[in-house]
């Protein structure tokens, strides 16, 4: 029935949103993806080449990943089948692989379109290899989530990786300039998304009205920001903000601070990440880092939100302007890394007690030298194994703590005074 609605023309007459309207209808129209749609584009040279192969679209919602894999199964002249991971099962990819088969001996390949395809299983990704390399279909997996950790190599071995950007696009809209960015924030990059607002707007607003930002905020709620706890989202934005700590930027570590909790992530999380970051890349170059995040992490748990929110925002801008040395976390590493290496190793048997009279006859403790009897308490004996010798891990900052806290005061000073005070 769908069909003869479609032939007919039926289908694109009745009420359509906006976002539906505006869909391109060739390459050239796709907006906001000229890296790939556009005349020196990766996608226009596939298609003028003539081999298309199998892709994998990643990125954010709306920036049209499935209207591009439409118009490329128009442009190559291949039966187009779409189907949803999150809906679809082994079942439902042997009906579409039957179909594609059925096709092939036909003369007519087949493109399919996978949305969502990280939802998939291993066994159900599997599946589709054999029918990838004997060319029953043209695979074009759409997905948001990183392919690296999404896909499994197998897959991403046989698919080339097209990234797609997000979209804004400048249009005439009822509102202010302030009202307008506002907008563009709510939308998040989302292109299909910006749409859909646009049209809930041209709907509400009376004519010649313009909107303020809370003549907007009445007329649209706020959309969640794009974050994933778990997956993609997530992990970006927490390698920024301890890149941003690690970098001495506590304006930047504010700020993806704050994503984060805006997002919806745990502050416990936060907290513990804090932590780390103290001991890490802080380390004994201001050893009072890592009792600040502690505590920053107890007040959260004493106060709660949003009073706790603030201690932690607290340790962030403590973090940011610490004096930071890494020489603890590699001292730890290495130890490590010989510890594992070298198996065990007998310690010098003068650093060993001898508790019976045999050991004593086997030289385990003689001429132990007790360091608080020794000038500064300090012996200077050797401590490791003979088959070892001595090794170094721990290699203190060049500069001390007074010194490099003073370098970062001086610093901040600076930038105070260059930012007018």
């Amino acid at each position: 029935m769908s069909d003869l609605f479609s032939a007919s023309g039926l289908d694109r007459s009745g009420p359509r949103p906006l976002a539906d309207r505006l869909r391109p209808t060739t390459l050239a129209e796709v907006a906001g993806q000229e890296h790939l749609t556009g005349p020196d584009g990766a996608l226009t040279r596939l298609v003028a080449s003539g081999t298309l192969g199998s892709l994998i679209f990643w990125g954010p919602p709306g920036t049209g990943k499935t209207t591009v894999a439409r118009l490329l199964a128009g442009q190559v002249d291949l039966g187009f089948e779409q189907i949803s991971a999150i809906f679809s099962g082994v079942a439902d990819l042997k009906k579409v692989f039957d179909a594609a088969r059925g096709r092939r001996l036909g003369g007519k390949g087949t493109l399919l379109f996978v949305d969502e395809i990280h939802r998939f299983n291993r066994a159900q990704l599997d599946a589709f290899l054999p029918v990838m390399e004997d060319g029953t279909i043209t695979l074009i997996g759409a997905t948001t989530e990183n392919p690296s950790f999404a896909l499994n190599a197998a897959l991403l071995s046989r698919a080339r990786v097209m990234t797609f950007k997000e979209v804004l696009e400048n249009r005439e809209l009822p509102l202010t300039p302030e009202a307008r960015l506002a907008l563009a924030r709510f939308a998040d990059g989302d292109g299909r998304a910006v749409l859909t607002l646009a049209e809930e707007l041209w709907r509400a607003a009376k004519p010649g009205e313009i909107l303020d930002e809370h003549g907007l905020s009445e007329v649209i709620q706020r959309r969640a920001p794009i974050y994933d706890k778990a997956q993609d989202g997530h992990y970006n934005l927490i390698s920024a903000l301890h890149k941003t700590i690690r970098g001495s930027d506590p304006d930047a570590a504010l700020y993806y601070f704050a994503r984060m909790l805006d997002a919806g992530e745990d502050p416990r999380f936060l907290a513990r990440r804090l932590v780390r970051m103290a001991v890490e890349d802080i380390g004994l170059a201001d050893p009072q880092a890592l009792v600040h995040a502690r505590a920053a992490a107890e007040t959260y748990e004493q106060l709660g939100t949003p009073e706790g929110e603030l201690a932690l925002a607290n340790c962030v801008i403590y973090l940011a302007t610490a004096p930071k040395s890494n020489a603890a976390y590699k001292a730890y590493k290495a130890a490590v890394r010989v510890a594992k290496d070298r198996g065990s190793l007998m310690p010098p048997k003068t650093i060993l007690n001898a508790p019976t009279r045999l050991m004593k006859e086997e030289g385990y403790g003689a001429d132990y030298a007790y360091d608080h009897d020794q000038p500064e308490a300090f012996s200077g004996q050797n401590y490791w194994p003979d088959l070892l010798g001595r090794q170094r891990f721990y290699d203190p900052p060049e500069r001390g703590f007074e010194r490099e806290l003073r370098k970062r005061l001086e610093y901040w000073e600076k930038l105070r005074l260059e930012r007018g005070g």
